[in-house]
């Protein structure tokens, strides 16, 4: 399956990862149909995509928004000091707050994501940081989240599918201790079946199952999708921050309809400043070939462009925090 530690996949390999990316916890019988092979070979197939590292996880997305939490984005410049940021990559990984990181080349050196439920919060996590560690910070910029069009991996097999939409309005859902136990299991193993679910978090499968269609209704369960190593199929991770000249919401559903037409797109994100396309590319010349397009189409809406290569996609504990388990 591999070759010079690039994954070979074949059309039925394909089509097995875009719809385990759609709902990870379809079951093989529905995705064998789609795929055309018997229920015992996808089963076969979808293990040897896990033992060979192509696929990472299986995982449900979740929605802050739909917990009462902001979510706010914070970018750093940082100086070539490895045990200044070693320190300030750890402490980002358990201070309880953050519960996404990623490290990048270009415009910023890492940014990250995290949840409190008021400005004032994400103020006294800001201010500490910075104090702390602005020995090794160059320079920072902070955002908040909007809204994101999350698009499945459409490069797998190149046909078009429509986003499920991430943040939102805020909504403080009451959840209670099932819920929350719920969560915390299916968020880093989204295909466990219903009965082990149910003896994990101590309940019938019945109320389980009852129980997670409420948390999809609500939007606080938005996906169940997949992680994917883009080293093995040679793909590369971009994130394009886009600093407007205009938004008006006519540009806004223009870019849109046009990201969406884009199958290497991954995310649309929509922060209270700029606007982040982010795509899967091939390689750094494909990717310029997609912001360039991107320019000639909105001359009078875009007005630069500052790139970012994702070298790493970390979800730190905090994220457990969040879903209520101390």
């Amino acid at each position: 399956m591999l070759d010079n530690n690039k994954a070979k996949l074949d059309k039925a390999d394909r089509i097995i990862l875009a719809e385990l990316d759609k709902n990870c916890r379809t079951s093989t019988k529905i995705i064998a149909k789609k795929a055309r092979k018997s229920r015992q070979s996808v089963e076969y197939r979808i293990k040897q995509l896990v033992e060979n590292g192509i696929i990472t996880s299986f995982n449900a997305a979740i929605n802050p928004h739909k917990m009462g939490y902001k979510i706010y984005k914070t970018y750093f410049q940082l100086r070539n000091v490895p045990a200044e940021r070693q320190k300030l990559f750890n402490y980002l990984r358990t201070c309880g707050n953050v519960y996404w990181m990623g490290e990048c080349d270009g415009a910023w050196d890492l940014i990250f994501a995290s949840f409190a439920k008021t400005d004032y919060e994400f103020y006294s996590l800001k201010n500490n940081l910075i104090s702390t560690f602005g020995n090794v910070i160059v320079k920072s910029h902070y955002e908040i989240i909007v809204d994101v069009m999350q698009y499945p991996k459409m490069y797998f097999t190149g046909e078009q599918a429509e986003p499920t939409m991430f943040g939102g309005n805020i909504v403080d859902n009451e959840l209670n201790e099932l819920d929350h136990a719920i969560l915390g299991e299916v968020v880093n193993d989204a295909r466990i079946p219903m009965t082990k679910l149910a003896t994990k978090v101590g309940s019938h499968p019945e109320r389980v199952a009852d129980r997670l269609k409420k948390l999809e209704k609500m939007g606080v369960i938005i996906q169940y999708r997949i992680g994917i190593n883009l080293k093995m199929l040679g793909r590369e991770h971009y994130k394009a921050i886009l600093h407007m000249e205009r938004y008006s919401s006519e540009d806004g559903k223009k870019l849109l309809e046009y990201i969406s037409g884009i199958t290497s797109a991954q995310y649309l994100i929509r922060n209270i400043g700029d606007i982040e396309p982010e795509v899967v590319v091939e390689d750094y010349h494909e990717y310029r070939q997609f912001v360039e397009k991107l320019k000639e189409n909105f001359p009078f809406v875009i007005k630069n462009v500052e790139s970012v290569l994702m070298k790493t996609d970390e979800w730190t504990p905090g994220y457990k925090n969040l879903l209520g388990k101390k």
